[in-house]
């Protein structure tokens, strides 16, 4: 295949808004792609780059696009993926050299469409609209099999382009090898939110409750001492949190794959915020002086496998039952059954007032299924609001092509007057506010850099956000969390928006 039939994909999916268009337009292009670009191709249609990361930088990409592009297409996927593949092997001195000149000479042959794309994939900031649960759906569509087959062979394997091949070349029969095994993580179960407990008892059934940590989700893998242990975006963490390590050895099975949640507490048992866990992650070295200073607790939710017995279409009350066998209450989450909504909200103040985000609400029957977030898991936890200010909003792509979409807000600083920013967001917003928000922030802008929109700071937003945390990445080191646009706030003028203040102290009353 050629990659412009990739690029041209990728530039319909941006003016589709139907969903059903979008699968058909996908599947048509997996149907078209030789064995050998497979892997690449469904990747790249999710947006992202089989090789991951291949340490190309914005200042790198900048650069290499200086020389015309070409004006005929003549790349093939495969050789695009040849080179992508080339460029993350390099390593040692002079390898960010070697690395900018493959990339101009891959951009030298390019078109400027074909450009396009292969700067968004080598940056991670592919803008088309088809997120991946479109394409495991394309993928289902394109082989003639199930989407529930594709789904599963996709959690238990953690690798869609891997489940793609095998469907698109052998059908369902070669779904059915995938498995799940011990040491190959599995991805993980989502869940969606909603307001309170007693909205996971609106249909009167119980559901059980577990506090809902602040800490890093792992998945622990375990046959007789030896044990591996993986972020939930599959990473390996294992020589990081050796304190994970000794609780999974004691646990009561041979074979176990088990669902968690590491958290740094203080000595009084109150949890540290999110961001203190995390500096025992991705550090390799140091690790015996930072155990020393910030021992880790791990928290059991949920048993996938245990002694070679494949737990995940079992209903979630039978995977409990099974964890319980092998790990003690102290290695449990905290945990309540109850179809009672008054129980069910003691035991949410309880966990908010031990220092917890909130709840879980997980039904009984339900399986462990990895993908899209319904209601068989449900979270629950309070949300802060701030009244910012919109600083810039991007284009946005695929169902909200030619409309303003993520928004970059800002507090007030009242040293300066000036406004911060402090994170973006495109959540929350709905067709109406979308066509709204676009027609005066393009009233009021001031300049474009790229696909992003610069306006005045007029507009006062409601935002609800699940916290503040640390970053480097914004000027007031402070950056919003799961941010949400509640409603604009027209009643309202800049000068009456929240301060930078007032930021820093829910970042402060958290910590």
């Amino acid at each position: 295949m050629r990659f412009r039939e990739l690029v041209e994909t990728h530039r319909a999916l941006r003016r589709t808004r139907a969903r059903k268009e979008k699968v058909a337009l996908l599947a048509t292009c997996l149907r078209a792609l030789g064995p050998e670009e497979r892997r690449a191709g469904v990747a790249w249609l999710a947006g992202r780059l089989p090789q991951g990361k291949v340490g190309l930088g914005w200042a790198a990409v900048r650069d290499a696009r200086t020389a015309p592009a070409a004006t005929t297409p003549s790349l093939a996927a495969a050789e695009v993926d040849r080179v992508f593949g080339e460029l993350a092997g390099l390593s040692g001195p002079g390898a960010g050299r070697l690395r900018r000149e493959a990339f101009e000479g891959l951009l030298a042959r390019a078109t400027a469409e074909e450009r396009e794309l292969l700067c968004g994939l080598a940056l991670g900031e592919v803008r088309q609209g088809a997120s991946e649960g479109l394409v495991v759906e394309a993928v289902a569509r394109a082989a003639e099999v199930p989407l529930e087959a594709v789904r599963r062979a996709v959690m238990v394997r953690g690798d869609l382009g891997e489940v793609a091949e095998a469907a698109l070349e052998a059908g369902a029969p070669a779904l059915e090898r995938f498995r799940i095994e011990l040491f190959r993580p599995v991805l993980p179960m989502l869940a969606q939110p909603a307001e309170d407990p007693s909205d996971a008892l609106a249909d009167g059934a119980a559901s059980a409750f577990e506090w809902k940590l602040d800490g890093a989700r792992v998945q622990i893998h375990k046959r007789d001492d030896e044990v591996r242990v993986y972020t939930r975006r599959l990473n390996e963490v294992t020589d990081a949190v050796p304190e994970t390590v000794g609780a999974a050895r004691a646990l009561r099975a041979r074979e176990l794959i088990a669902d968690g949640e590491v958290i740094a507490l203080a000595r009084g048992g109150d949890p540290h915020p999110f961001q203190t866990t995390m500096r025992r992650f991705g550090r390799r070295l140091d690790v015996a002086r930072l155990r020393e200073e910030l021992p880790l607790s791990v928290f059991l939710f949920d048993c996938l496998r245990v002694d070679g017995d494949d737990l995940t279409p079992r209903p979630e009350h039978e995977r409990q039952a099974a964890l319980a066998g092998a790990a003690d209450e102290a290695l449990r989450v905290p945990r309540l059954v109850t179809a009672d909504a008054a129980a069910a909200g003691d035991f949410y103040r309880d966990a908010l007032g031990r220092g917890h985000e909130g709840l879980m609400a997980k039904a009984l029957d339900a399986p462990y299924a990895a993908g899209g977030r319904g209601r068989a898991w449900l979270k629950l936890k309070p949300s802060h609001t701030l009244d910012l200010v919109v600083l810039a909003a991007e284009w946005g792509s695929g169902r909200r092509e030619g409309w303003l979409s993520n928004l970059h807000l800002g507090a007030r600083d009242e040293g300066s007057g000036a406004f911060v920013m402090l994170g973006k967001t495109f959540k929350g917003l709905t067709d109406e506010l979308l066509g709204w928000q676009t027609e005066r922030l393009l009233a009021l802008e001031t300049r474009r850099e790229g696909h992003v929109v610069f306006v005045e700071p007029r507009l006062v937003v409601e935002v609800a956000l699940g916290g503040v945390q640390t970053s480097p990445h914004y000027p007031a080191g402070l950056a919003l969390r799961f941010a949400r646009v509640k409603r604009y706030r027209p009643d309202k003028d800049p000068g009456a928006a929240d301060t930078l203040a007032a930021v820093r102290a829910l970042h402060d009353a958290a910590a």
